[in-house]
């Protein structure tokens, strides 16, 4: 039975391949055609090459950004689901009023009013860093409802146990909760830190020059629009799907744990 359940697994594993190669080819080809239905017939890639500094220095401030980002979403995100969890009705309350307000705005209001009103007001002028933390006040109200719904998942008789064997509450968090939490949200969080990877490129809109704004600077540089924002498509794929393909690894590796 442990070898045929090896080989039928082996086999399953291999059509999977075969599906994912085909399903690529058919994706590819679709991109061709669209291209060549273009009739583009003064490719500029030359000038964009010429401006490849410029939007690999503003891809990597993207990588800078959105690492800062996800471990303060995370951190933020995991503070405000324990809060709406806390006995305490005013630190409930204030934890999901929180959310509820950063949910029901959009980004784009959140940087203007943030960065102009907020971060003037306390002197705070440095755009990265005013960035990096209204990415993480707007993220972590998502995060947060990602995390309470996998906390919310768990048995209360795993919070009666824990209180049985004599374990803080803060014990209970970390070393029985959080685990078991995370791994029924896996495919959440890694869904939002792709989705913060991509509103990172609305940073441009208070002068933060991330790879968005240097693609359009080179853009504007070269009047090469298709030149220019096929290679920023694809930078920004490179930056999602291994987010995507390492949160179904260690999903499939806490399942078999």
């Amino acid at each position: 039975m442990t070898t045929l359940g090896a080989v039928g697994s082996k086999s399953s594993a291999g059509r999977s391949v075969v599906i994912g190669l085909l399903l690529l080819a058919v994706l590819a080809f679709a991109c061709w055609q669209l291209l060549a239905s273009l009739n583009y017939s003064t490719w500029n890639w030359n000038g964009i090459w010429t401006q490849r500094e410029m939007m690999f220095r503003g891809w990597l401030l993207t990588i800078g950004i959105a690492a800062a980002a996800l471990v303060g979403t995370f951190l933020l995100g995991l503070l405000l689901a324990a809060g709406q969890e806390m006995h305490e009705p005013v630190t409930r309350f204030i934890s999901r009023t929180f959310v509820e307000i950063i949910r029901g705005t959009p980004l784009l209001t959140q940087l203007l009013l943030g960065y102009y009103i907020v971060a003037s007001a306390f002197h705070l002028n440095d755009k990265i860093i005013a960035g990096i933390l209204l990415l993480v006040v707007f993220e972590s109200a998502y995060m947060a409802e990602i995390l309470r719904g996998g906390v919310a998942s768990i048995d209360r008789a795993q919070w009666d146990a824990a209180r049985a064997l004599g374990l803080t509450r803060a014990q209970t968090w970390r070393l029985v909760i959080l685990p078991q939490a995370l791994r029924r949200v896996l495919p959440g969080i890694a869904g939002q830190s792709a989705s913060l990877v991509k509103d990172s490129s609305l940073l441009s809109v208070i002068g933060v020059t991330e790879f968005a704004k240097q693609t359009d600077l080179a853009v504007s540089n070269t009047s090469a629009p298709i030149e220019g924002y096929i290679p920023m498509a694809i930078g920004y794929l490179l930056l999602t799907l291994p987010l995507s393909w390492l949160a179904r690894r260690w999903e499939r590796r806490m399942k078999t744990s």
